[in-house]
């Protein structure tokens, strides 16, 4: 049976992906993108798909009642991916991320409720658990006690908490999935992977943080779809799922280390740069719960999902060459480059 999908924020990232990823693998089903096109918002990344019949795209904001309101009018399901996602960004600027994060949350979830929707999933982050120490055994589960220590992620916790307050108060029919670092297509550019990656077809150097012993868990975007998919057709309504792609750790040197051997680079090309504000130590997730439950696991590895990757960037320049010209003054500031 066919159906109706909001997705928020398909413009973007991870979003795009998912919209690729939904029209391919259910083709009967329409989807309506809404998408307020921020910087990481980029209508260039569905161009293949802007001709699709089952598609449309509306220009528009998540905090905006009463066009979110109209929408939703005939929609059945809700994926919530609409935010602002960098780290850096918040602590520049934390205002931001509380009205798109929390009250652009608040505004779908009044919504979904208004027009009785079957089921609204919310992306969210491990980053709302806090930090790991470095050289332990120790995982994100989805019993971890939340302990956000950015705006950002301060920001994503307040919505994991609204989402589920509307679930236990009004009833609402919720998921929430809590994923690592994506890396991928469409990637903007000023994320760790694709910047590393950018920078080196550039002639560049590629910036650490610190010391580079950073670690975080990477999950390839297209196994994040799917991930998704298998939760909204199999998983528990108010069930929270965590979603990796690893199961030992990878510093971010030794990340940086492997971008520069697929790309046949030598490790002169490494600048270690400072470091940023309560940069979290290490992220890692135990995601035995959607792999028990509902059989998903990570198609690819980090290898093989990196030299996909990096393919991806060698023959899109088009594509990411504007995005870091258009916001050149914010990578001359935040990495120390020279414009």
């Amino acid at each position: 049976m066919s159906q109706t999908l909001l997705i928020t924020g398909g413009a973007g990232f991870i979003g795009a992906n998912f919209v690729h990823y939904w029209l391919e693998t259910h083709p009967e089903d329409r989807v309506i993108n809404l998408d307020a096109l921020t910087y990481a918002g980029n209508r260039d990344n569905l161009k293949e798909v802007e001709n699709n019949p089952n598609y449309s795209f509306v220009h528009g904001d998540i905090r905006d009642k009463e066009l979110v309101n109209k929408i939703m009018t005939d929609v059945d399901v809700v994926i919530h991916f609409a935010a602002e996602s960098h780290v850096d960004r918040s602590i520049k600027n934390p205002e931001v991320f509380l009205e798109t994060n929390v009250i652009g949350t608040h505004v779908l979830l009044d919504a979904a409720l208004k027009n009785d929707i079957k089921r609204f999933h919310h992306i969210s982050t491990d980053e709302v658990f806090g930090a790991l120490p470095l050289n332990t055994p120790e995982k994100f589960t989805p019993e971890t006690p939340y302990n956000p220590h950015s705006p950002y992620s301060a920001s994503k916790a307040a919505s994991d908490h609204l989402v589920r307050a509307y679930g236990t108060t009004y009833g609402l029919p919720y998921t929430i999935t809590n994923c690592s670092n994506n890396y991928g297509p469409y990637q903007f550019p000023e994320k760790f992977i694709g910047l590393t990656i950018t920078n080196l077809i550039e002639g560049k150097t590629i910036p650490v943080y610190g010391d580079g012993l950073y670690v975080r868990d990477w999950l390839y975007v297209r196994d994040h779809c799917t991930a998704i998919d298998r939760v909204l057709a199999d998983g528990k309504e108010k069930e929270t799922y965590l979603v990796g792609g690893l199961t030992k750790d990878v510093s971010n040197l030794e990340i940086s280390k492997m971008i520069l051997d697929l790309m046949g680079k030598s490790e002169d090309k490494i600048e270690h740069v400072t470091d940023r504000p309560g940069h979290d130590r290490r992220y890692a997730i135990d995601w035995t719960k959607i792999n028990q439950d509902l059989g998903w696991e990570p198609s690819v590895t980090l290898e093989e999902g990196m030299a996909k990757t990096i393919e991806w960037f060698k023959n899109n320049e088009a594509w990411w060459k504007k995005l870091k010209d258009d916001n050149r003054a914010y990578f001359t500031e935040h990495y120390q480059e020279n414009a």
